[in-house]
């Protein structure tokens, strides 16, 4: 199996290219990475310009002899490459799995929303470089090798689900790149935020027309918060039950995902 490995955001990781290379060597012997040299140049905050990493996703995804692609890791910039992305993949990106998390959810939603390929949120192949990290990618790995579940979130539950960072989701509200997630299963997750910046990025999710059909909302990881001075006061349970009571949908608890070790894939549609 051939999996082609990408950055189409920030910079890359080429720390862990060599780890996650001698895991898959070992765990997955019929596995062949294949890293795109994008992955690796710079163009300010990018791993390439928009043009450059446009163009390496396009050469990977459109190649009938790569099976899948991985992305190498998230940061920001993916959503700058769509518009010259979404419209020009061919029939070969259409058989895809697509694996990411993180800023990578802008890809994942507009393959989901045009029915190309199959994206999952789960674990990148940079966080072979996290504690306990070959646990972390061998979710990912298993499941485009052979299908294995035992990396699933564990909460799903044959309704359709989809999953996402909560600014990534913010950021996609009233633009053409949101799919129709109608009785779906939403999952969210956070990083690196204050809680009064969480708490106004679920107003919008609570609020936003085009998310009026899911069937619920879980709540993932939300890790590394910023501290907030004066202390906010309210607890992330307490937060997100009150948003889901405006949304008017269920809060259906906790989910295995986020920017941690525990992160879990989420396929989108029905697992």
């Amino acid at each position: 199996m051939k999996i082609g490995i990408l950055a189409p955001a920030s910079i890359g990781n080429p720390a862990a290219e060599a780890p996650v290379s001698a895991f898959a060597a070992i765990a997955y012997p019929d596995v062949d990475l294949i890293f795109h040299p994008q992955c690796y140049e710079q163009d300010g905050h990018f791993a390439g310009s928009d043009e450059r990493r446009a163009s390496a996703f396009l050469e990977f995804a459109n190649d009938p002899g790569i099976d899948a692609i991985w992305f190498l890791r998230g940061g920001y910039g993916s959503n700058r490459i769509l518009s010259r992305v979404m419209p020009n993949l061919n029939a070969a990106a259409g058989h895809k799995t697509y694996i990411g998390y993180s800023d990578l959810g802008f890809v994942l939603a507009a393959l989901y929303a045009r029915r190309i390929g199959r994206p999952v949120h789960g674990p990148m192949a940079s966080d072979i470089r996290r504690q306990h990290g070959d646990a972390t990618v061998a979710r990912s790995l298993g499941w485009l090798v052979s299908g294995d579940r035992q990396g699933l979130e564990p909460g799903l539950d044959g309704r359709p689900a989809a999953a996402f960072n909560l600014s990534i989701l913010h950021a996609l509200i009233g633009t053409p790149w949101l799919p129709d997630l109608t009785d779906h299963v939403l999952m969210i997750e956070e990083v690196s935020e204050h809680l009064y910046a969480v708490d106004r990025m679920l107003f919008t999710m609570a609020n936003a027309t085009q998310l009026k059909g899911v069937a619920g909302v879980r709540l993932g990881a939300v890790s590394n918060v910023q501290a907030n001075e004066p202390e906010w006061g309210e607890t992330l349970e307490y937060m997100i039950q009150r948003w889901c009571t405006e949304m008017g949908v269920p809060y259906l608890g906790r989910a295995r995902i986020g920017h941690t070790q525990d992160n879990h894939l989420v396929p989108f549609g029905i697992a």
